[in-house]
């Protein structure tokens, strides 16, 4: 039997809470974080970021690239709770879930199929989520919890992507490495200087040449590619 794991992951969850809060900000440029300009990005809308402003960027930067986005410092105290709640959402659904952060969710719906479809059930529960919480919510599932994590952030907002089983690899192959989990700007860097670019290159690269350019992280890079 194919594991079910679903993988769902608020959209831009910071920014949902605040457009919750205050409904005229939907559809603007915003940005949460400090409002220094020593300050960093937290979070951001895709308004801003259809001007290049992501995560983590300094603030005077970001400030330079959208001048007219709004700035909010941010409230935890509104972001906990509403994980909170759709924690508990989920966790009236779902008989094995895992929370992997404050916005990021796995589900282990194997054996579902036996009665109504895995993934049906999954576009129910998402459909609850964005009803009972008002905020949007991204789902991928597949059978292991790597390709529906990157299924997910392929195709947010909203996303709703199943991976069937057997397809992963062809899935992953034409994304580039910076698109699978927990490979950074300077590992991807470097595999850009050694000519690779995408998943299927780094698949078809010998795991002793992995291990000697990266050591035991060679090893995590390799398995990844190969889903």
């Amino acid at each position: 039997m194919d594991r079910n794991i679903i993988h769902m992951d608020l959209d831009a969850f910071f920014v949902a809470v605040e457009c919750r809060k205050n409904p005229s900000l939907k559809g603007k440029p915003l940005i949460v974080g400090g409002q220094s300009r020593r300050g960093v990005v937290a979070a951001c809308s895709y308004e801003a970021r259809a001007f290049g402003v992501h995560s983590a960027m300094p603030m005077y930067l970001a400030m330079q690239l959208c001048p007219e986005a709004t700035i909010i410092s941010g409230d935890m105290e509104a972001y906990s709770q509403m994980s909170h709640e759709v924690t508990e959402i989920i966790a009236y659904h779902a008989p094995l879930f895992e929370k992997a952060s404050i916005d990021e969710f796995y589900i282990d719906a194997s054996g579902m199929d036996k009665f109504f479809g895995a993934f049906k059930w999954a576009l129910e529960l998402q459909k609850k989520i964005i009803q009972e919480s008002a905020l949007p919510i991204s789902l991928g599932m597949s059978v292991n919890k790597l390709v529906s994590k990157v299924a997910t952030a392929e195709f947010k907002p909203y996303a709703k992507k199943h991976i069937a089983a057997g397809d992963e690899q062809n899935f992953l192959a034409p994304l580039a490495v910076d698109k699978l989990p927990m490979v950074g700007k300077q590992t991807a860097t470097f595999l850009y200087d050694m000519g690779v670019r995408t998943v299927a290159t780094l698949r078809d690269m010998p795991l002793k040449f992995l291990v000697s350019a990266f050591g035991k992280n060679g090893v995590s890079l390799w398995n990844k590619a190969h889903g």
